[in-house]
């Protein structure tokens, strides 16, 4: 066992005295070490239940015959970061986690993992950790959060505070309405309640293999989501004792069934830059091409928020990640999963409940699915576009810029009314460099829904956007303009054509006037100038290779 590096022979008496004064037990010390990364904090809703979580998957460690140390993993909610400093930090943070993991695990010689997660660079971070360690490590995330209600009526985070801010504004709705909203959008704990980044991700790791059949949907605080807790504790001995390692399954199979069912369900842009790095810590390759390759010829069969009207809890009872592999099973590619059964096998005993929650591919809610990577003179390396939250009349739009220098001039301009119709605003300087830290752009996006306007602007950026943004909103536009790409040089008043079935997005200039600008753009200095963010800056690299960091 790896843990014999700290436990086994003469000269580590010393390290044995260590691990006795913790309370362990000579029978403990002959067993597997499996690590609990537990990304337990009270300052994010969708971690804040964790406790009995990592209390359910140490016992069904020791039940399984291991010996179970928990140790804690920092986690950002990218709600309360969103609009000001913090949402700096927020994609940095994936790289810190990965690093964490990856620390406690070499130095403690642990030998195996189970990671518990939640919420949006948490659980890509993690992945990225169990990808360099290759060791046996299976993932539980906590679980979606129950629907708010109010007047009757079912609400989420996303449309019900950060849209509801500019019906405000706008008013659609009173001030009382608004504080009703505030207080009943989120009624618990859990991962915000659709498909948007944390939720994303849970189904995307369950697809992938590296969680139990129904832990992607399965509610927070359920006895259901305790129950895959203690399994997955058992389960992580087994594969110790198999030396079945993470690699071993998060192989080039799994990437290709986690982009497949990410594009079937609609979910977050943001994966675009998680399973690339992921992908990058597993030693796998892939190009932002294959999303939409992928994309092209798979169908969007569930309808959830943000572009739909399902809940995370509507699909977990239809059926959940397996119910959808069950649907798209002659197009997996098969794997072994954490399970001890292959990807196919787990698909084929899948069943959906509801076939209008989880549709057949015969009867799908879009021909393509959710994602779409667009190239043109503006984006040459490419940008993405969430398409199954885009209504059919913006598919194709043409527009005159309005430019912003950050997401906090675009948002004012956007509250003050001077967006019009028929505007395209370009949000640049907040890509992994120019952000630093490529920030979320759900505050603007929501605002032009908010204030009624989803279908009569487009909004572009080298930042990126929440899995709860919908509409004409582009993202991860590569090369950023910290790094001199076409988006540095737009002027107010040029015109952009996007056109999403044709994956083009162009600056209407000829190509001499794009060289002009382009050899009399400068670099800037950068925004943040101490700190880890520096750092970051430093080592960071485009939004189409995941913005991983280089070694």
């Amino acid at each position: 066992m790896r843990s014999d590096r700290v436990k086994k022979g003469l000269e580590r008496v010393p390290n044995r005295a260590l691990l006795f004064g913790t309370g362990m037990t000579e029978k403990g010390m002959r067993k597997p070490f499996i690590g609990i990364a537990n990304s337990y904090t009270n300052l994010v809703p969708g971690h804040v239940d964790m406790q009995p979580l990592a209390a359910a998957i140490a016992n069904g460690i020791f039940s399984g015959g291991g010996q179970a140390f928990e140790f804690g993993i920092p986690a950002i909610c990218d709600g309360v970061a969103m609009g000001h400093l913090g949402m700096h930090y927020s994609l940095p943070s994936r790289e810190l986690i990965a690093d964490c993991v990856e620390s406690i695990a070499q130095a403690h010689a642990l030998d195996g993992l189970v990671l518990l997660t939640a919420c949006d660079k948490i659980t890509p971070g993690m992945l990225m950790a169990a990808g360099r360690l290759d060791i046996p490590t299976i993932v539980v995330t906590a679980g979606p959060m129950m629907a708010g209600r109010h007047n009757m009526i079912r609400r989420s985070l996303v449309r019900d505070t950060f849209e509801a801010i500019a019906s405000h504004r706008s008013g659609k709705i009173t001030a009382q309405e608004l504080g009703c909203l505030e207080m009943e959008a989120c009624p618990g704990a859990g991962a915000c309640q659709g498909l948007y980044t944390a939720n994303t991700m849970a189904c995307v790791t369950e697809a992938m293999g590296m969680s139990l059949p129904g832990c992607g949907t399965a509610l927070a605080v359920s006895a259901k989501k305790k129950r895959l807790a203690f399994e997955s504790g058992e389960r992580a001995v087994e594969l110790v004792k198999k030396n079945i390692t993470a690699r071993k399954i998060m192989n080039a199979n799994a990437i290709y069934n986690a982009i497949l069912m990410d594009n079937a369900l609609g979910g977050s842009t943001n994966t675009v830059l998680h399973i690339p790095a992921i992908a990058h810590a597993a030693g796998v390759d892939i190009k932002l091409d294959l999303f939409d390759e992928i994309s092209k010829r798979t169908p969007h069969i569930t309808n959830l928020r943000p572009g739909g009207e399902d809940f995370m809890e509507d699909f977990d009872w239809a059926g959940g990640v397996q119910a959808a592999l069950h649907v798209l099973q002659s197009r997996l590619k098969n794997n072994p999963t954490v399970s001890g059964k292959t990807v196919k096998a787990l698909a084929a005993a899948g069943r959906v409940c509801d076939n209008n929650i989880i549709r057949p591919l015969n009867k799908p809610y879009h021909k393509e699915g959710g994602l779409a990577i667009l190239k043109g003179n503006l984006a040459p390396n490419g940008c993405v576009v969430k398409q199954s939250a885009v209504s059919t009349k913006c598919m194709k739009f043409k527009g005159k810029a309005i430019v912003f220098e950050s997401e906090e001039t675009a948002m004012k301009a956007i509250m003050d009314r001077k967006v019009k119709a028929g505007h395209v605003v370009v949000v640049r300087y907040e890509g992994p460099k120019g952000g630093p830290g490529m920030r979320e752009m759900l505050s603007p996006t929501a605002a032009i829904a908010g204030m009624g306007l989803g279908e009569s602007v487009a909004l572009i950026t080298d930042g990126r956007f929440s899995g709860g943004t919908r509409g004409a909103c582009i993202g991860h536009i590569s090369p950023e303009a910290a790094e001199g790409g076409p988006i540095a040089i737009v002027k107010n008043g040029d015109i952009i054509e996007i056109d999403i079935p044709k994956r083009k997005i162009d600056l209407k200039l000829s190509r001499d006037e794009i060289n002009l600008r382009l050899a009399q753009w400068k670099p800037r200095k950068p925004k943040i100038e101490t700190g880890w963010l520096r750092r970051y800056q430093e080592m960071v690299t485009s939004a189409n290779t995941g913005a991983v960091l280089r070694a």
